[in-house]
């Protein structure tokens, strides 16, 4: 198999596969299989269209309130191309390109299935979009996570027409002035495909997605930088002892506490006398605190590989069964409520790492008030830790779940929805919080531990602190620090471990 591009079919799909599509550029491509699949079910429903006494909803029909209405045979193309235009209604900013990226293999990967009677050429035309980096600009405002993605989905659906905007060689251009330079002609979508491309959960999924991904590296970042500070405040190592997380034994606890006691294995600050018996929760309880997020993370990853695995939009065809059925695969509500699970899991990732920077600015443990030679003259990491704080604060704002929300829409007839979408731009934004705290305490342990000179820590911790001190140096007195936080943030977003 070529590891130059990521083949899209029924078969499972891996999170190390989703990874590996946008940390190497790899390409889309739906298999033999796949192809046959969307042939066939698109031939099965077009015989279906041509039996004039039937009618099947969003194909011959109007949609959601309108579905009564029934549409005549010569106006479906039209049908469909009105329902993506007019529901092409976001507002707010722009989706990030990668997230966009996702949204295209994920509809491309659903659309595989051959359930969702589309044409080949229109998947064709996804699959070329993605592969020449043609994405259309999509914007975070107007999905409430059920009926699909469906504000969200018509701006990436629209350039199939020729119309909205996209981003072609990391310029923002009319979509038709790109097709021209392309070669590329409009599709003209067929019956079911309107439906098909915007009823669909993968405006949520591809921010969940790109939310694991980003969770899985600051989990396991908040574990080393623990540890920094674990022996920049010179902990007593107790707490981290094997036999007290075997006898509760959650997964990501003993994990945590494992990989907090590796980082700290060959530290000589960690093996001299402590004169404390205990040290705060902050430090004592990481293990507990970071082991209960990888929990939540793993959870949410297990909803979102099936759900990425699945058929979404409506109604469904069923070629082999002789079947369309219409249901509610669309809805976003497993989603929503694990999009809100994780904010809550990784904000207190935040939580706890604040307060460890806290302790470390306090002048306890033989270190100087705020981290700083002459303290009072010099302010030192007095307001790093402000900053952090308002971070933390603004999190606990931002997980007040939006999956406890619902409004009406479409006549009433849309009258329980997910706010999956609310959900899931709110926990990047989480995200992104925590990986700012994240920075923060290590700026601050970083600088705790050149305190504690000659005293050496472990090698692993020696190694990422001398790599940061490349980046940031020692604070000898009072300078501007939002360069040094900025610099921070860059680093663990980088840094290998």
């Amino acid at each position: 198999m070529s590891y130059n591009y990521l083949p899209l079919d029924s078969k499972w799909l891996h999170f190390e596969q989703v990874k590996n599509l946008l940390d190497f550029q790899q390409q889309v491509s739906i298999t033999y299989d796949a192809h046959e699949k969307i042939l066939r079910c698109r031939e099965y429903l077009d015989g279906k269209m041509a039996e004039a006494d039937q009618t099947y909803y969003g194909i011959n029909t109007g949609f959601g309130y309108l579905q009564h209405v029934r549409i005549d045979a010569d106006s479906i193309e039209q049908l469909q191309y009105n329902l993506i235009v007019s529901h092409a209604c976001g507002m707010g900013e722009e989706v990030p390109s990668d997230i966009v990226k996702l949204m295209l293999m994920l509809k491309i990967k659903s659309l595989s299935y051959g359930h969702s009677g589309v044409q080949i050429d229109t998947v064709k035309r996804l699959m070329d979009m993605y592969n020449h980096e043609v994405l259309p600009i999509i914007y975070t405002q107007g999905s409430l996570g059920a009926s699909g993605d469906l504000a969200p989905l018509s701006h990436l659906s629209l350039p199939l027409l020729g119309l909205g905007e996209v981003y072609y060689q990391g310029v923002k251009r009319d979509t038709a002035s790109v097709w021209k330079e392309l070669g590329w002609e409009p599709i003209h979508l067929q019956s079911k495909e309107g439906l098909a491309l915007i009823n669909g959960t993968q405006f949520m999924s591809a921010y969940g997605l790109y939310c694991l991904k980003k969770a899985e590296r600051l989990l396991a970042l908040a574990d080393m930088i623990a540890a920094l500070s674990f022996d920049a405040f010179d902990c007593v190592q107790e707490p981290l002892h094997p036999l007290i997380h075997q006898i509760r034994a959650h997964k990501g606890q003993v994990k945590a506490a494992q990989q907090i006691a590796n980082y700290l294995k060959g530290s000589a600050i960690a093996t001299q006398a402590k004169s404390q018996v205990q040290d705060p929760y902050s430090f004592r309880c990481a293990p507990q605190v970071h082991g209960a997020s990888q929990d939540v993370f793993e959870t949410m990853l297990n909803v979102f590989m099936r759900e990425i695995n699945s058929v979404t939009d409506n109604p469904n065809v069923f070629p082999e069964e002789d079947m369309i059925v219409s249901g509610g695969n669309f809805h976003g509500q497993p989603l929503a409520l694990h999009l809100d699970f994780l904010s809550i899991a990784m904000s207190e990732i935040a939580n706890i790492s604040e307060r460890r920077t806290y302790q470390l600015i306090s002048g306890q443990r033989g270190l100087p008030l705020f981290l700083v030679k002459e303290a009072g003259l010099n302010s030192g990491f007095m307001i790093p830790q402000y900053t952090a704080a308002g971070i933390v604060s603004e999190n606990k704002q931002l997980c007040t779940p939006a999956s406890v929300d619902s409004i009406s829409s479409s006549n009433n007839q849309e009258d329980h929805v997910s706010m999956g979408a609310n959900a899931a731009t709110k926990c990047w934004r989480v995200l992104q919080n925590v990986e700012r705290v994240l920075a923060i305490e290590l700026l601050s342990a970083a600088q705790a531990l050149d305190f504690r000179r000659p005293l050496q820590s472990s090698p692993v911790l020696e190694k990422m602190h001398k790599a940061f001190r490349e980046q940031v140096s020692f604070n000898e007195k009072d300078r501007i620090l939002h360069k040094d936080m900025q610099q921070a943030v860059q680093f663990i977003q980088s840094y290998t471990f």
